[in-house]
């Protein structure tokens, strides 16, 4: 019996078992379009009508910035319409939908994207055979990456807020706008921890630490999918890059991950089980590297067993951009037809690059026997699940007047304002340098690269066409310190000797009451005439050093050199090992990538509007050479940091520029009455403790409190340290607040030596502060 007879055959099976078997009748829906029949008999009924090529078409979601799509906009907008109806690659069904689509052709806002978009989905539902309906994606990342969108602070920046509330309601926000232009699937959510600063595409993750990254998981996935991810304003939340890439070798793109298993467990996994076990993310995209010696896109055990098997994963896999093909660089197949058999057998559902070994190679591989059908019918299966989950067949069409209401609305944009707000961290403020008095500033020198750059302030993922005004630090500048003069010198780009305005910088510099200089790093760009606008940050740009480029560091060696008071505001994506600015500059100030409202957020820093809050997620070396320098080394380290017989480094202190959790107020915080509720549990028991934080300076301010752990004796080496808790808190002066935490089984399991994850009997450490480095109470607690 063939494959189509069986599938009808047990689909008739169930329908008499639920009573519905009746032949269909004019009026009479088919049974996969019968919204009141259970969703596996409707998938049932879809996958037994459907041809081999109509299945792998469903299969591919490409790019729409992929060639095979076309090269203008025009010819694009028209070969999408042909790949929906079927008709664009011969011998290939519908395709299941697109990848990026509105970013790529629809740059005129929201009434062209939803015209458009709906448009497509009238052609997949009439003038196709079956009348699927396109699942479509974009990418999320800090905001709804198309014309219109919402620009939220990136990656890091969102790390610093240490604040789930916000990071809620970010994301909540951004699958609200994305399914109001009739986006399903919003990707590019790097769940990963941070390891190695060299990766240029590390600015799209939140923290080094795995836990903070859990915390964000959960709350990202929750905000983005909701309890029903068929309402209006929900999407798919896609979760990248499964199950880590940021640790490559030679902390280069693609670079393999030469990491063990348990490295793997303990670092790298913990945000994908809290984002897909715990929250229920639908989505996942394969990464690039090789996992221990295995591509990523050929490991059924990374993308079956561990990501289904052990985190019961019900959604979609798709492969990176190029994904199939790494499975070729790698070494594992001679082709592309080769390479997509073990794709699809490893478990990747949906190709998104127009890689033939997803489309024409993939249908003549079970042609030739090389891979069963029930291969392309388990990742197809899957497919129509998550369009059936959406609602899609249901409700394909969206509104344009909701979608004018939604996106880019003042709710949102008063969202982006108060995360670039929280994201900023006050890394050194010597002599109380700020707040800036404006009242008694008549001339202000704004001067350097990034302060009035629209692109480096919005970080990559961000729209091709940005139609919203963007404020930048300089405009920040002049809108609060209207009644001062304000003196605005370039000085230098951010890359190359060109436009060297040295002279000028410092003359602005010594005719002005202070300085506000800033630097980082540039987002990738189209070359000028010069060819100095190259990317030193984001998605394939890797760097070797993490000094500042070009002539930045000239630049405000100058500035410094006039005796002008100095502050230096940072704009980049990666921890930038800033030396010699840490130790003369008096007052620095870390933004990150702030978004579209960030240079707002930067000046209320500066003149005291707003106090700073944000607290580093990750750590800031003092050179490349010393990585990995995150906060939770092995306890070999600490013992030769200790005890060396001469220097740790003969030719470096060895100690981090700024620490894991640092951040400076404008106020100060006392802690006190550490108090935990019981000094011995047992194995599966909780800790309670609590702790009093005062604000016992003149101003109100808000501080992270960090709750750590340290494992004292394990059969296995343990962190010197491990976040297991924090909590933001906002005080008056003078005002005290009582903060309580519990400690569990997972904040105390390790993974033991036949990596079987269990909490050991001991004691253990719990240190209360405010960072990694400056604890301020100390409590201790044993698992018997």
């Amino acid at each position: 019996m063939s494959s189509h007879l069986k599938a009808n055959f047990y689909l008739f099976l169930a329908l008499v078992i639920t009573g519905t078997a009746a032949p269909a009748t004019k009026g009479t829906p088919l049974p996969y379009r019968d919204s009141s029949l259970p969703l596996k008999i409707r998938i049932d009924d879809l996958i037994g009508r459907m041809t081999l090529e109509e299945k792998v078409g469903q299969l591919n979601m490409p790019c729409v910035y992929e060639g095979g799509l076309g090269r203008g906009i025009e010819e694009k907008m028209s070969n999408v319409k042909k790949f929906a109806m079927g008709t664009l690659v011969d011998g290939l069904g519908p395709g299941g939908g697109f990848f990026t689509l509105p970013n790529t052709i629809l740059h005129n806002g929201t009434s062209q994207q939803v015209e458009f978009i709906n448009e497509l989905q009238k052609i997949a539902l009439e003038k196709t055979r079956l009348g699927i309906p396109l699942l479509l994606t974009e990418e999320g990342t800090h905001g709804l990456m198309c014309s219109g969108g919402t620009i939220f602070p990136e990656g890091p920046a969102l790390g610093s807020t240490w604040n789930l509330d916000l990071i809620s309601r970010i994301y909540s926000a951004t699958a609200k706008e994305a399914r109001s232009i009739g986006i399903h699937q919003i990707f590019t959510l790097v769940i990963e921890p941070i390891r190695d600063p060299r990766l240029g595409r590390n600015e799209e993750a939140y923290s080094e630490d795995s836990y903070l990254c859990s915390r964000y998981a959960e709350t990202i996935v929750r905000s983005v999918q909701g309890d029903d991810v068929s309402q209006p304003d929900k999407c798919v939340a896609g979760l990248c890059h499964y199950p880590g890439q940021s640790e490559p070798v030679s902390g280069l793109e693609r670079g393999a991950m030469e990491i063990s298993e348990r490295k793997l467990r303990e670092v790298f996994l913990p945000s994908w089980e809290a984002g897909i076990k715990y929250a229920g993310a639908l989505g996942v995209m394969a990464t690039y590297p090789t996992i221990d010696g295995i591509p990523a896109h050929a490991s059924e055990w990374i993308l079956t067993d561990i990501l289904r098997g052990e985190f019961g994963f019900e959604g979609l896999v798709l492969c990176e951009g190029g994904g199939i093909e790494t499975v070729i660089y790698q070494g594992l197949a001679p082709d592309m037809k080769c390479a997509g058999q073990i794709a699809i057998k490893a478990g990747v559902d949906v190709g998104i690059s127009y890689e033939s070994g997803y489309m024409l190679d993939l249908i003549q591989s079970v042609k030739d026997g090389a891979i069963p059908e029930s291969l392309v019918d388990r990742a197809l299966r899957r497919v129509l699940l998550q369009k059936f989950k959406l609602g899609l067949f249901e409700n394909p069409y969206v509104e344009l007047e909701n979608a004018e209401k939604t996106v880019h609305n003042p709710e949102h944009q008063d969202i982006a304002l108060e995360a670039a707000r929280q994201s900023i961290v006050l890394l050194k403020n010597e002599g109380n340098l700020l707040p800036l008095d404006r009242t008694k500033i008549k001339n202000i020198a704004v001067i350097g690269p990034n302060a009035d750059d629209e692109k480096n302030q919005l970080g990559d993922y961000v729209a091709i066409n940005v139609l919203q005004d963007i404020v930048t630090v300089l405009d920040g500048v002049k809108t609060l310190a209207q009644n001062s003069e304000v003196t605005y010198v370039k000085g230098c780009n951010v890359t190359g000797t060109k436009l060297i305005e040295i002279d000028e910088a410092r003359d602005a510099a010594q005719k002005a009451d202070v300085a506000i200089v800033v630097l980082g790093e540039n987002e990738w760009r189209k070359h000028d005439q010069d060819g100095e606008h190259v990317g030193t940050s984001g998605e394939g740009f890797d760097a070797a050093t993490l000094e500042l480029t070009g002539l930045q560091q000239r630049l405000v060696e100058t500035v410094y050199q006039t005796g002008t008071p100095t502050v230096v505001v940072l704009i980049n994506g990666r921890p930038l090992a800033i030396r010699w600015i840490a130790e003369n500059i008096p007052a620095v100030i870390e933004a990150w990538i702030p978004g579209e409202k960030g240079g707002q957020a930067v000046a209320e820093i500066l003149f005291g509007d707003i106090y700073p809050s944000g607290k580093l997620p990750v750590t800031i070396p003092r050179h490349a050479g010393q990585l990995p320098v995150y906060y939770n080394y092995q306890k070999p380290k600490r013992h030769w940091l200790q005890h060396a017989w001469g220097k740790p480094y003969v030719d470096m202190d060895p100690s981090p520029l700024f620490v894991f959790g640092h951040g400076l107020s404008y106020t100060s915080f006392k802690y006190s009455n550490l108090v935990l509720d019981k000094k011995e549990i047992l194995k599966g028991g909780t800790v309670k403790l609590n702790v009093d934080i005062l604000n016992d300076g003149l101003m109100a301010g808000t501080e992270t409190i960090q709750l750590y752990i340290e494992d004292i004796i394990a059969t296995v080496s343990t962190p010197v340290l491990e976040l297991r808790g924090f909590q933001r808190v906002e005080l008056k002066p003078g005002e005290t607040k009582t903060i309580f935490f519990e400690l569990g089984p997972r904040h105390l399991e390790l993974y033991d030596r036949h990596l079987d994850r269990v909490v050991e009997p001991g004691e253990f450490s719990v240190k209360v502060g405010a960072s990694s480095a400056d604890i301020r109470l100390e409590g201790r607690f044993v698992v018997k």
